[in-house]
């Protein structure tokens, strides 16, 4: 597919498009004062977009947050509404519950993790003036880490949209940073609300294999990630995409990733012994280079042996079959 790239903003637009930005959250507490925040102070113009903040069961303190959130919001004149989605335990039944609430016409979608940029919605929205866009893909990077792994995420663009945009199977933008007319699911129906992980990709194929909308990527549009910051977010975080290429494969056909095999991670970690550790050592003494890059490959190893082992034990649950649609009498 020719996928559309915008890298500055025009000014052009004549008319400003209504927008409502969904965000899926679960025991979001420690991310929502900066998403918020971060929401507080885009750029567009705050009587043409909603914030639609949906709580999905979560067992600390994002309900009370967000209610505070939105009176405070209410007080400055800006729409931000807490919904709750306590039935199916997932982000994309979340997001429908967004989706159904939502007035605009244009649904914007980013994560509690996230921060989006002042510009950011502005520069989500523009490509929308060309009718024949369905979808837009915004840029997604790393936040300034702390830890060695953050830091790894930072220096590898492990969550750069480009790689996804690169699918060899048909491209995606992941939900992080993403934007769809509300046309097009009433089209195709909505994400598929028992689906834990790969949904992104799933309605991203629907959209360009079912319908002839174009998909749009908005570099400059940016949203900036939390990276996992210890091993056991990591290797959870690595396990949940190796689930997502199992279920795709399911759903789409799409080839399993072969598995790092003995052989294969022996050679990858004697090269790395004998060649890139001294490299990597010497350029970093000389600050020719980052401490993080000494790691890199035995970070890079750890991550896909959590992956394959998610790919292997991934079953794709019968009802993540099921697509939710949008009732007619939705406007």
């Amino acid at each position: 597919m020719n996928i559309q790239r915008i890298t500055n903003n025009s000014n052009n637009q004549t008319t400003v498009p209504k927008v409502s930005v969904i965000v899926p959250i679960y025991n979001g507490e420690n991310d929502l004062p900066d998403l918020i925040h971060c929401l507080m102070e885009q750029n567009y113009p705050a009587e043409r977009v909603e914030y639609l903040l949906v709580d999905n069961h979560s067992c600390d303190r994002t309900p009370e947050i967000l209610q505070k959130a939105a009176l405070e919001a209410e007080a400055k004149g800006i729409a931000l509404y807490s919904l709750t989605e306590n039935q199916i335990q997932s982000s994309y039944a979340a997001r429908n519950k967004g989706i159904h609430a939502a007035t605009a016409d244009i649904l914007a979608f980013t994560d509690a993790d996230c921060r989006p940029l002042p510009q950011w919605l502005n520069l989500l929205v523009e490509p929308f003036i060309n009718p024949k866009v369905g979808l837009v893909v915004g840029e997604i990077t790393a936040l300034p880490g702390k830890t060695l792994l953050e830091k790894h995420a930072e220096r590898q663009s492990t969550l750069t949209q480009k790689d996804t945009l690169a699918h060899p199977f048909c491209p995606y933008g992941q939900t992080a940073n993403l934007a769809i007319r509300r046309e097009v699911f009433q089209e195709i129906g909505l994400f598929r609300p028992y689906m834990t992980t790969g949904g992104d990709a799933d309605i991203c194929w629907r959209i360009q294999r079912e319908t002839d909308w174009q998909l749009y990527f908005a570099e400059t549009a940016i949203v900036q990630h939390r990276h996992r910051a210890d091993l056991q977010e990591f290797r959870s975080q690595w396990q949940r995409y190796g689930r997502s290429n199992k279920y795709l494969h399911e759903l789409h056909g799409v080839d399993l990733r072969p598995k790092l095999n003995a052989k294969k991670s022996l050679y990858l970690m004697s090269r790395w012994f004998l060649k890139e550790l001294p490299i990597t050592t010497v350029n970093a003494i000389a600050g020719k280079g980052s401490f993080v890059d000494i790691l890199g490959t035995p970070i890079n190893l750890y991550g896909s042996w959590a992956r394959d082992v998610g790919q292997q034990k991934a079953q794709l649950p019968a009802k993540a079959r099921e697509i939710e649609f949008l009732a007619k009498n939705n406007n």
